[in-house]
């Protein structure tokens, strides 16, 4: 992962953060942090499972329009017939 950055290193980038943000601060940052990138995962997931569901989804025919013949109409046909 740190193929670069030796031990000596990462523990000389963690002694800068304790002295510029403190001990209180830095449990708030990591948490914050955490928070971001979990919402971040989830956000992910969300998208790619909306993706996956409408791949799958065949499409829905359209349904013929309801029957538009008024009632009266129909009286209309039967004494034009006789």
């Amino acid at each position: 992962m740190f193929q670069g950055i030796g031990t000596w290193e990462i523990l000389l980038i963690f002694l800068v953060a304790l002295l510029l943000f403190g001990a209180k601060r830095i449990p708030e940052i990591a948490k914050g942090l955490g928070k971001g990138i979990t919402e971040f995962k989830r956000a992910v997931k969300d998208v790619k499972d909306e993706i996956e569901t409408s791949a799958e989804e065949p499409p829905t025919p359209s349904q013929p329009p309801p029957n538009t013949t008024p009632q009266g109409d129909a009286e209309t046909e039967r004494k034009v017939e006789s």
